[in-house]
C-alpha cells in the first residue's frame, strides 16, 4: 500500500486530495512532519488547505512547535501556509506568534495572510494595537491586498473609526482614500447587521 510520502507526491491533485484527507481522519504522530513538508510547496489551494485541516486534526501542542520553525522559513509559501494553519487551529495564545516582521513583512502574500489570521487570532485587549499597526500599510499593494486588508480591519470592529477617520485626511491620495473606503464599508456592514438583527 502506498505511503502517505508517495501519495502526496503524486501529480494527480486527486489523490494527493485524498491522501490529505485520510491523514486527517486517521490522525498519526509521523504524519505531522510529511504534511508541514508538503505544505511548502503544495501547488494546488485546495490541497493546501486540507493539509492544514489534516494537522489541525493532530496534537495541536506538537503541531504548533513544529510551525514555529515554518514561521522563520525564507520559503514565502512554508511561511504563509504556516501562518494560515495557525488561523485554523484558532487558538488565541497563538497570537503572539505572529510578529510584527510577519505584519510587514515584503511579500505582500505572506503580510496579508498575517493581517487576516491576527485579525482573527487577536485578543479583545489587544485589537487597538494591532489596528494601529495595520493602519499603516494602508495602500500597499494591488487592489486585492488593499481589499484585505480592509475586511481584516472590518473584522476588529469600532476601535478602527478613530483611526482611519485620521488616516482618511492624509496628504497620500492612495491611504486617504483606502482609509474612507474601509469606514464606508464597515459603516455598511455595521448597518446590514442591524437590520439582520431587527428581522
Amino acid at each position: 500500500m502506498p505511503t502517505l510520502r508517495a501519495l502526496l507526491d503524486s501529480p494527480d491533485q486527486s489523490v494527493r486530495l485524498k491522501a490529505a484527507l485520510a491523514a486527517g481522519t486517521y490522525p498519526d504522530p509521523e504524519y505531522i512532519e510529511i504534511l508541514i513538508a508538503q505544505c511548502t510547496h503544495e501547488p494546488d489551494f485546495f490541497v493546501r488547505d486540507t493539509l492544514s485541516w489534516a494537522l489541525m486534526r493532530h496534537d495541536v501542542t506538537k503541531v504548533v512547535k513544529r510551525l514555529e520553525t515554518e514561521l522563520q522559513s525564507s520559503n514565502p509559501q512554508a511561511k504563509s501556509q504556516a501562518i494560515h494553519t495557525l488561523s485554523k487551529i484558532g487558538d488565541k495564545a497563538n497570537y503572539l506568534l505572529i510578529t510584527d516582521e510577519m505584519l510587514f513583512d515584503q511579500d505582500d502574500f505572506i503580510a496579508s495572510t498575517a493581517w487576516r489570521v491576527a485579525s482573527v487570532l487577536v485578543p479583545d485587549d489587544q485589537k487597538s494595537i494591532l489596528v494601529k499597526k495595520l493602519i499603516t500599510q494602508l495602500g500597499r499593494g494591488d487592489s486585492d491586498t488593499q481589499f484585505g486588508l480592509t475586511r481584516f480591519l472590518c473584522a476588529l470592529g469600532e476601535c478602527i473609526v478613530e483611526p482611519l477617520t485620521e488616516a482618511s485626511n492624509s496628504t497620500d491620495e492612495t491611504i486617504s482614500n483606502q482609509a474612507k473606503f474601509t469606514l464606508l464599508r464597515f459603516r455598511e456592514m455595521q448597518l446590514e447587521s442591524t437590520k439582520t438583527s431587527s428581522k
